[in-house]
């Protein structure tokens, strides 16, 4: 352990533009055109005035939110138009059912190599439903995919050639991945964070912290201490062959000499940028295509917390969120090149090595954030260079005792065994892709769907198919055994007295549904196919979301939010139900 370590000292700051290419509805012919050229112009802007990096984020599918699905193109368009801005992937997706990890190591060496060695890798898992049910990517298992994936990656800089990989989510045999970045061992390392906790697992893989949460500058230093300290303890094991000691902070911003006239400029597009992240990070429901993000947001912004009327030009110093007789809204750096140096101050104190500005969010125009950048550049950016080299040095110097330990703890570079490209050798070894489960296949799990290793096979089933492939699969037949198997789990004791009927709608794709019915009577459960007499609880589902909701794949609550599921009757004995049958409750 080095206790000085987690002291946050003054350093000075690194300076950052942050894009998700937002677009509003409605759209007009050659909007996304547009937007892409407009942030090339501001990148430009940003690389001649001073900003230290440009982070282009990956999301896919989410329509007004982020129309950047192909980063590494972005970026590098950018880097034939720039001369110093590091150019940030803020993040890659690494699950492989998105990315292949080899993938991800062309692209990255590619883009450093044109760029003259500026590129900055962040990574992350995706947590929205719209690209974790896109991609099939199980919300239960992205972490360990992110993990499995990144020490892959990884090797794969390093590695001459990469070894192989085998494991749960990735098949690989060895083979030299080429190009190799001019960064060696690799580009410094980020890892997407949202909460506190996700600092410190940072922290703990000695990779910058690049902190999506709108945090004040007072919170964002306790965060500071506890990340520097687990990066210099015993519990740091870098996920890369380098450690990336930085925490770095995204807010919204707009600058102008006028504040008022900096809010009129700023506020609804840092307001639309909050809106839309709730909008698909929680549990609003989305039709693709039809759902307009923006006519959602003017009608509800002041309940979810993103009250215009509070905002006003009162010369006072920023916080990020602002209260007001019991109403909320957000801020962020919004406000005039004083306010904005006083805020960037106060996150400097507090220890933070990077200030990420967010401006092309929601309405905002790009003149306006051209105007800004160049403001900023101006009044803003030339406070906070002087002696910034020297102060980046000692922090260097300081940390490189814990930097030396942590690394000593990674496993190093494989040598790979005499090995020779064989193309029916590598096939043979390579499980099948998942083909369509025969109704044997759902019989045999559904028999012991709810009885211990048996459920964990059908998870195993269920999670690895498709909707369609679950709805071709989970026929009458297969429907029958399944509940003949939930009957002879029915425990006596855990239906507490209950008797009544429980009845169970499966609709499936382009069929009427079928209705089945356990009675509990007695102490025993029955079942037979038919709508109930009296149904004590109604539930009623597609049957891919039904075996997702039975596998522990799927949550009740979100798939009622999401319309997916409905529950008539009594709400009480409702959750109960999984536990009667032998299972947990899925409720």
């Amino acid at each position: 352990m080095f206790p000085l370590v987690g002291l946050p000292e003054v350093f000075e700051l690194r300076f950052s533009i942050f894009y998700e290419h937002q677009l509003p509805r409605p759209w007009e012919d050659g909007a996304e055109e547009r937007l892409y050229l407009d942030a090339l112009e501001q990148v430009e802007i940003a690389d001649r005035v001073g900003f230290d990096y440009v982070w282009e984020v990956e999301h896919h599918f989410l329509e007004e939110y982020s129309h950047s699905s192909a980063p590494e193109v972005f970026l590098a368009a950018a880097s034939q138009r720039t001369k110093h801005i590091r150019l940030g992937h803020g993040i890659v997706q690494v699950p492989p059912p998105v990315n292949h990890p080899a993938r991800v190591a062309e692209r990255v060496a590619t883009l450093d190599l044109v760029s003259g060695g500026r590129v900055d890798l962040g990574t992350g898992e995706a947590s929205s439903m719209a690209e974790l049910g896109g991609f099939g990517v199980p919300r239960g298992e992205k972490r360990g995919m992110w993990q499995d994936a990144m020490d892959a990656l990884t090797r794969m800089f390093v590695e001459e050639p990469f070894a192989g990989w085998d494991s749960k989510y990735i098949q690989m045999p060895p083979r030299n991945v080429i190009p190799k970045t001019v960064q060696k061992p690799h580009p410094p390392l980020w890892v997407a964070c949202s909460r506190r906790e996700t600092i410190h697992f940072a922290a703990r893989n000695g990779m910058g912290a690049l902190s999506f949460s709108f945090t004040e500058p007072e919170d964002a230093a306790v965060w500071v201490e506890e990340y520097y300290r687990l990066l210099a303890s015993e519990e740091c094991v870098p996920a890369g062959f380098a450690v990336n000691p930085n925490v770095a902070v995204v807010l919204p911003m707009m600058c102008h000499e006028d504040e008022a006239t900096a809010i009129d400029r700023g506020i609804d597009g840092a307001h639309f940028f909050g809106f839309a992240l709730a909008h698909y990070y929680g549990t609003s429901p989305h039709e693709p295509g039809r759902t307009s993000i923006w006519d959602d947001f003017v009608r509800h912004r002041e309940a979810q917390g993103f009250s215009r009327e509070i905002i006003s030009a009162d010369d006072a110093p920023l916080g990020v969120r602002i209260q007001q007789q019991g109403v909320g809204s957000l801020r962020g750096a919004v406000g005039t090149p004083e306010q904005v140096t006083d805020l960037v101050r106060r996150y400097e104190a507090a220890g933070v090595d990077q200030v990420i500005f967010v401006m092309q969010a929601g309405p905002n125009r790009h003149e306006h954030i051209c105007e800004s950048l160049e403001l900023v550049g101006k009044q803003v950016i030339p406070r906070f260079a002087e002696e910034r080299d020297e102060r980046e040095r000692a922090k260097a110097e300081r940390l490189a005792p814990a930097v030396e330990a942590a690394l000593a703890r990674r496993d190093p570079p494989r040598r790979a065994a005499d090995y020779r490209i064989d193309e029916k050798a590598e096939l043979a070894r390579r499980p099948a892709a998942a083909t369509l489960p025969s109704p044997t296949e759902l019989l045999a799990t559904a028999r012991t769907a709810l009885r211990g290793r048996g459920r964990q096979a059908f998870a195993r089933l269920v999670t690895s198919r498709s909707d369609h492939q679950l709805e071709r699969g989970f026929g009458p037949r297969a429907q029958r055994v399944f509940f003949a198997g939930m009957i002879r789990a029915f425990d006596p004791a855990m239906a507490m007295g209950f008797e009544g009927e429980l009845e169970f709608r499966l609709c499936r794709a382009a069929t009427e549904e079928t209705p089945w019915t356990v009675d509990v009577r007695g102490g025993r459960a029955r079942v037979r196919a038919g709508a109930a007499d009296q149904p004590v609880v109604s539930i009623r589902a597609g049957a891919a979301d039904f075996l997702r909701l039975v596998a522990g794949e799927a949550q009740a609550p979100a798939l009622a939010l999401d319309g997916r599921l409905e529950i008539h009757g009594d709400l009480a004995i409702a959750p109960r139900i999984g536990e009667m049958f032998g299972g947990p409750s899925p409720y």
